[in-house]
């Protein structure tokens, strides 16, 4: 007979997740410190939404009546080494982080997710949970990494020994009791790479970002002009940035992910330079209208392309 976590994590690998941990609904009592001095040291920049509902962020029995269990589930986006299914990134190109390429992830994982949360109904009864793809206070890396999914990196974000870090993470919490998984350990050693080639030394530590100062901070959340501190340092990202994966040596081992859904859509994969530098409006609002890329509007991008060229 299969145990509930078991049947869960059977099910979550058959609608197309990479991976699936259980950790037991409790306070993040590790977290907690941190994400405090994070938060005191304004390394959230305009992200006010990220002080919002500490209490909550740290405690997902405030976001499920009676949370017992958070199921934490990776969905891998790497396009693979083909250049028909990624964006050319070489010197003299704009760059859009992968994670992009394709449908905005909440949409898809959600739908599996509500997947899951039905098949748990089914098979297992009246259970009481909520899904959640980073929309709501819920650290994802931290409870990934409690139920066992992978560690935490020195760039902060989550790596898994078999595929690296190019992954989305979802979570169902749950009112139901599941047999928890053990965390991993840490495997990054002494290694640095993601830290030596941040261009805007936003690793300020091992396991410790300056958002302020990230790339992705400055072409995706910041609403105001760039400041000209950070010019000439963009290596023509202008939505997003990989380079921290790019350079870790744990994502030798990403392999093409399985969604179709992700595949680098038809309308990105068919702008130059040029059109990027012209966009428009209409052409924005094509290129975005099921795209992460929505969350920057179309006055961002191109405040995005005019700070790299002027």
């Amino acid at each position: 007979m299969m145990t509930n976590a078991q049947k869960i994590k059977a099910k979550a690998l058959e609608l197309g997740f990479d991976f699936c941990g259980i950790a037991k609904a409790d306070f993040l009592a590790d977290e907690a410190p941190r994400l405090e001095a994070w938060l005191t040291r304004n390394m959230h920049g305009q992200m006010g939404y990220m002080a919002n509902h500490f209490d909550k962020r740290l405690d997902p029995r405030l976001l499920v009546d009676d949370a017992k269990s958070v199921v934490s589930v990776l969905l891998n986006y790497y396009p693979g080494d083909d250049p028909d299914n990624r964006l050319p990134e070489g010197a003299d190109d704009y760059k859009i982080s992968k994670y992009a390429y394709g449908t905005d992830y909440h949409f898809v994982l959600k739908d599996k997710l509500k997947d899951l949360l039905h098949f748990i109904h089914a098979e297992i009864g009246e259970v009481g949970g909520r899904a959640f793809v980073d929309s709501a206070p819920v650290m994802d890396k931290a409870w990934a990494a409690k139920s066992g999914l992978g560690w935490v990196g020195k760039h902060s974000n989550l790596l898994n020994r078999k595929m690296g870090s190019f992954f989305f993470i979802g979570e169902l919490i749950l009112d139901l009791d599941l047999d928890p998984d053990g965390p991993t350990t840490d495997h990054c050693g002494t290694c640095t790479r993601c830290i030596d080639a941040c261009p805007t030394d936003a690793i300020v530590a091992p396991y410790v970002v300056d958002g302020s100062r990230c790339i992705s901070y400055f072409t995706i959340e910041l609403k105001e002009a760039i400041p000209q501190e950070v010019k000439g340092k963009f290596e023509n990202w202008i939505f997003g940035c990989d380079i921290c994966q790019d350079v870790c040596p744990w994502n030798r081992f990403a392999k093409p992910h399985q969604t179709p859904a992700f595949a680098l859509s038809p309308e990105l994969a068919a702008m130059t330079k040029t059109d990027w530098e012209e966009i428009t409006e209409e052409v924005f609002r094509e290129l975005a209208k099921r795209s992460p890329m929505k969350r920057t509007k179309c006055e961002g991008m191109v405040r995005n392309v005019r700070f790299i060229n002027k």
